[in-house]
């Protein structure tokens, strides 16, 4: 049986699909234990947030920077929805998504002279859609949490 591996996984920014290096996604999420003197009693919801990093290749790099260049500036990019997709002969498949991704550039440059490796760029964003993430269609926020935002 044919497993999913990083080699599987294709990515979608926006329109754009791009083949990335590397790609995370974390997620934040501050819920606590409640206590009563001292002694666990249950759980306190808290604020969630969620980023990651994008390592491309010039060439596809260059989607971004020509996305960049129709907003006017790399800060100009409007907020995009990633979505990390893979499937194999099999049929064992898995979709990750983030909405509202905002696009910062991180490591611009990162040369070694005795080469051997890629040039590579790095693009970190952040989750900022309350639409949030969805992990194989299911999402990490509950119905209540987001329905004045939605």
């Amino acid at each position: 049986m044919q497993r999913l591996s990083g080699k599987n996984i294709d990515v979608t920014i926006g329109d754009m699909r791009v083949r990335v290096a590397k790609a995370t996604l974390d997620i934040t999420d501050n819920t606590a234990v409640a206590s009563d003197g001292g002694v666990p009693n249950g759980h306190v919801d808290g604020d969630v947030s969620a980023s990651g990093e994008l390592e491309l290749d010039i060439a596809n790099f260059k989607l971004i920077k020509e996305a960049a260049k129709s907003a006017g500036s790399y800060r100009g990019l409007k907020p995009f929805d990633l979505l990390f997709y893979g499937k194999t002969a099999d049929g064992e498949e898995d979709k990750v998504e983030a909405f509202g991704c905002k696009l910062k550039l991180s490591s611009v440059l990162d040369v070694d002279s005795k080469g051997g490796e890629k040039l590579l760029r790095k693009v970190s964003y952040d989750v900022t859609s309350p639409n949030f993430v969805r992990i194989g269609g299911v999402p990490y926020l509950r119905k209540d949490e987001t329905e004045r935002l939605l």
